[in-house]
């Protein structure tokens, strides 16, 4: 469960008229199962949802949130985890990790204004005082909530937002909700019906959109958003940003090229193209024919994906997903 399905989980509960503590790493040393800013929501019947650690003290910090909860005192928590424990969970070595436990009805207005941002998809940070547990919700306009930040510290919070990063700064903890990394796939084909699961299940919501409702159907793509449009069209209004990959596999150029072209004109932080390396220099000639320089077409990943060498629909969306959050942080594939 990524930390957004926790912090939705953790608001049913409240809805339920239930209390519920939220723990949230800190800082970590060494090997830390999980980053900065991971969430785990309790409930005060013991049911938990999330991770701070992958297993390796849940059980104790659960124990510390029902007592955040009957005190209704804010702690925070120090664990060392062990060179065996860590190796338990997966891990080559232990470290430490501090953890921040507080009770969400304490501060449930911040919480309710946090939910409403993000279900705006609407980049928040909310900066606390673990001392005091008072609060600041800062956008880039904005700064609400009941901690006072000088001029200086709500610059530095905005750079973390933008940056989509999460830490403390002169000894106040910041965790930064930046927008949310989407991927959009053009053409609803057998290698997409693979791909969608996988894709969300590394942190991506996706959309499929294809002008064919034969492929573009809930039957194929359940739950799934769909967009039965021309992908150039859909794309000009959906205006993908820096979050967003694009990726087309229809093989068919009156949809693909034009797609293709309309996320070269975005800032989309990944574009890829199924098909062969013959058939990619095709598509690089007709794009060039529409003007689009050298440079441009480099952003185009073609074929599309790491050369895992498979050939199933599941392999290649392996690799398409894999080359995805490879770009997502920063490691691009050298291609010839």
């Amino acid at each position: 469960m990524d930390d957004d399905a926790v912090l939705d989980t953790a608001q049913a509960w409240l809805k339920e008229g239930r209390a519920v503590a939220l723990a949230t790493v800190i800082e970590t040393w060494g090997s830390a199962p999980r980053p900065i800013g991971s969430h785990l929501a309790v409930a005060d019947d013991g049911t938990f949802a999330g991770s701070v650690s992958g297993g390796c003290v849940e059980a104790a910090v659960v124990t510390e949130a029902l007592d955040v909860l009957a005190k209704k005192q804010p702690r925070t928590l120090e664990f060392g985890v062990s060179d065996q424990k860590a190796w338990d969970v997966g891990l080559p070595c232990g470290g430490t990790i501090r953890v921040h436990v507080e009770a969400t009805e304490m501060k449930r207005h911040h919480f309710d204004a946090l939910q409403d941002y993000r279900r705006r998809q609407y980049p928040v940070a909310v900066v606390s005082d673990l001392e005091n547990g008072l609060q600041a919700l800062v956008t880039a306009e904005e700064i609400g909530g009941d901690l006072r930040l000088s001029p200086e510290t709500a610059a530095t919070v905005r750079r973390m937002l933008a940056d989509d990063h999460s830490g403390l700064v002169e000894g106040l903890f910041v965790r930064s909700y930046g927008p949310p990394w989407s991927l959009y796939v053009v053409g609803a084909v057998h290698i997409a019906q693979a791909l969608v699961p996988m894709a969300e299940l590394a942190g991506f919501s996706v959309t499929v959109i294809d002008p064919r409702s034969a492929f573009a159907s809930e039957v194929r793509f359940p739950h799934t958003r769909i967009v039965p449009a021309w992908p150039h069209e859909a794309l000009a209004g959906m205006s993908p940003g820096p979050h967003t990959a694009v990726v087309a596999l229809t093989h068919d150029p009156k949809i693909d090229d034009p797609a293709l072209a309309a996320a070269l004109r975005s800032p989309a932080f990944y574009i890829g193209a199924l098909g062969s390396r013959r058939n990619h220099e095709r598509r690089l000639a007709r794009l060039s024919e529409a003007g689009f320089s050298t440079e441009h077409l480099a952003r185009i990943a073609g074929p599309v994906g790491l050369d895992l060498g498979g050939r199933s629909a599941g392999e290649i969306a392996v690799s398409i997903v894999a080359e995805i959050v490879a770009a997502r942080h920063g490691r691009r594939r050298n291609r010839p």
